[in-house]
């Protein structure tokens, strides 16, 4: 009896370290991984925090998993191999790791990590990926020249845009910001791809104590002392699409932002002006080389006969800028925010524009 436990005890152990030699990590620090978007890297992960930022590996193998841990419990991923979508994961609050592709025929894959949700669904940890089988980290082919960069609200960041049922729902289930006019530009372009966006966020005033002059330069964007450096990143074509939620707040005089920002009186047009011009001055400051293209739409800040697209042509006028642009989305006179065909037809406009006006 004393043999057989003790035989079975060297035989776990043994089967222990096996699985333990066969288990392939590639940590969240290896070169071989290249990040898009804004990351907070910590001694032992990178932080995920803005909507579209992703994780992407090339490697030799059969199965693939990430190893995550999410300091909430709302945020989903969009899982890609070889450029195909697999699987979206939900994060918990224990870090673990989730199988995101397996049975893989053997040869070079890619996979892809894509935060579908914004950074009030909170942060996620990630620590790398791994393999209970041999995995080789492969360098990426080839870098992206081009880079591309986003400003926006609920629209850019893709609310509800999977919500099928009309309540447009705030649930992070609903959102995928990869599906984006935003994401879907980027990868027409083959561009990397930077989201700085936030769902009810404006220029003047947010449905929320926070605005966009106010959160644009932060590397995590709950943390007022967290800067982000503008030299890590410089994008060849800059997108605004802001002032949609400020169209609405402006004219709510009991709504506690419209006080907080404004005491009693609604702001003038000149205000509004100045306040949009300051802000894309601001941006033009720390890239002083990009395309800057100022867009507004799709919902009903677009719609006929609105003054928000006159606002922003005369904020950008006075700067005199060659290389700043007007691209305004088509209202698209339907309820609650745009869905997946809506997006699209955003993207196609933007794209079109760029492909017309931009050599890049």
């Amino acid at each position: 009896m004393k043999f057989n436990i003790l035989f079975l005890l060297f035989f776990l152990v043994a089967f222990l370290i096996g699985c333990h030699n066969n288990t392939r990590t590639v940590l969240f620090n290896n070169p071989t991984i290249s990040y898009q978007g804004r990351i907070d890297f910590k001694p032992d992960a990178a932080v995920f925090s803005w909507p579209g930022t992703s994780a992407t590996l090339f490697f030799e193998g059969t199965s693939i998993s990430a190893i995550l841990k999410d300091l909430d419990t709302a945020n989903y991923y969009n899982v890609l191999i070889d450029d195909n979508f697999v699987l979206k994961i939900h994060t918990d609050s224990v870090k673990r790791s989730y199988l995101l592709a397996s049975g893989l025929p053997k040869g070079v894959h890619k996979v892809e990590l894509f935060k579908r949700t914004e950074e009030d669904k909170g942060k996620t940890m990630f620590y790398g990926f791994e393999s209970q089988h041999r995995i080789k980290a492969i360098p990426q082919p080839e870098e992206k020249k081009r880079k591309i960069e986003f400003y926006g609200n609920s629209i850019t960041c893709g609310y509800a845009i999977e919500d099928s049922s009309g309540r447009d729902s705030g649930n992070g289930y609903f959102e995928n910001n990869y599906l984006t006019y935003a994401a879907l530009t980027a990868r027409h372009f083959n561009a990397q791809y930077s989201c700085i966006a936030k769902s009810g966020i404006g220029i003047l005033v947010s449905w929320f104590p926070i605005i966009m002059p106010e959160m644009y330069d932060r590397l995590n964007p709950a943390d007022s002392t967290s800067k982000w450096d503008f030299n890590q990143y410089t994008p060849d074509v800059v997108v605004i699409n802001l002032f949609q939620n400020d169209s609405w707040i402006v004219n709510m005089r009991e709504y506690e932002q419209f006080k907080h920002r404004f005491g009693s009186s609604a702001p003038d047009t000149n205000t509004i002006i100045s306040a949009y011009k300051s802000f894309v001055a601001g941006i033009r400051m720390v890239y002083p080389n990009a395309h800057i293209i100022c867009a507004l739409g799709n919902m009903d800040a677009t719609r006929t006969g609105s003054p928000w697209p006159r606002y922003i042509q005369q904020g950008i006028s006075p700067l005199n800028d060659s290389k700043m642009h007007l691209c305004f989305f088509e209202y698209k006179n339907t309820d609650g925010h745009p869905n997946i065909a809506e997006q699209k037809t955003m993207a196609d406009t933007l794209i079109a524009f760029i492909e017309e006006r931009i050599i890049w």
